[in-house]
């Protein structure tokens, strides 16, 4: 299946929310304060949230006067064109342009981060990049031997330390290794919980500063692995990483059929934050790079 062909399979649930209403609301013609409520019922429904929703409407609304829009293809096409001034027309590509290239990866637990994390060693080793992976999820024996598998399979060197050990040691330890070895990237595998939040946040800020000691301008990149499938929440927990790590990236995982998929707008307006990478399946090669503009046409593409 092509890449638009799995957006558009994984974004079947937002589809049919958005399409099998869209079709009836442009069908009337008439862009009234009716449509544009029912508009902003039907993207809330595909967990854009209130605040971008609303947003998008009120562009939409002017847009419409502004260019004098009358066609409900027009029209449509302007609502797709401002998603697109959330998301950005073009992916932002996750490039190893140091070496080595450090990536924190960061999430609660149950995301998908270790097998993200796997994944994106998968991608890199094919295309013969040396990768080193660090299992600074110390807190969950699961996560250690999780990514020992990953390693093995991805052909990756692992840098563990046993649980509960401090994950910064851990981290500490892994740039120094890839340092050493000359691996072009250093994947970070990081706590998704600790007995509270504050704990959490608190043991990844100091993830973040031992990395910089370690390796000056480390991190290079700090990706948040966020679960599609819990729509707002997920948003939630985006703006909190966002204060403790700075984030440059985001990967959504469980945009597989189940998700609305509405998220994506939502976290790309409100954090400011490029989407880098989709999870469309649980095969190897289902963790895709966002391409924007193939993701709006996935999701106003005709119903099946």
């Amino acid at each position: 299946m092509s890449f638009f062909g799995r957006i558009k399979e994984g974004l079947k649930k937002t589809r049919n929310i958005i399409m099998n209403r869209m079709d009836d609301l442009f069908s009337r013609k008439n862009f009234d304060e009716d449509f544009f409520e029912e508009l902003e019922e039907i993207l809330i429904a595909a967990d854009v949230g209130i605040e971008t929703t609303l947003d998008l409407v009120e562009q939409l609304r002017e847009k419409i006067q502004e260019e004098k829009l009358k066609e409900p293809d027009e029209v449509l096409e302007a609502l797709k064109s401002l998603i697109l001034d959330i998301l950005g027309r073009e992916p932002v590509p996750l490039l190893l342009e140091h070496k080595p290239t450090v990536i924190l990866v960061l999430g609660v637990n149950g995301v998908g981060k270790t097998t993200t994390i796997g994944k994106l060693a998968a991608r890199f080793t094919a295309v013969g990049k040396k990768v080193v992976l660090a299992a600074g999820d110390t807190f969950r024996a699961a996560a250690i031997e999780q990514l020992e598998i990953w390693a093995n399979r991805s052909q990756s060197d692992l840098i563990k330390h046993q649980q509960g050990a401090d994950p910064s040691a851990v981290i500490f330890d892994g740039v120094s290794a890839a340092v050493a070895r000359g691996a072009d990237a250093l994947l970070c595998d990081t706590a998704g919980r600790l007995h509270n939040k504050a704990n959490l946040m608190a043991e990844l800020e100091k993830v973040h500063r031992v990395v910089d000691k370690a390796l000056a301008g480390a991190p290079h990149e700090v990706l948040l692995v966020l679960d599609a499938t819990t729509g707002q929440n997920a948003l939630a927990q985006a703006k909190v990483f966002n204060e403790v790590a700075p984030l440059t990236g985001v990967v959504l995982t469980k945009l597989d059929g189940t998700a609305k998929g509405g998220i994506v707008i939502a976290v790309a307006r409100q954090l400011k934050v490029p989407v880098k990478f989709i999870g469309v399946g649980e095969g190897i090669d289902d963790l895709q790079p966002f391409d924007p503009v193939e993701y709006v046409e996935g999701i106003f593409a005709p119903r099946d």
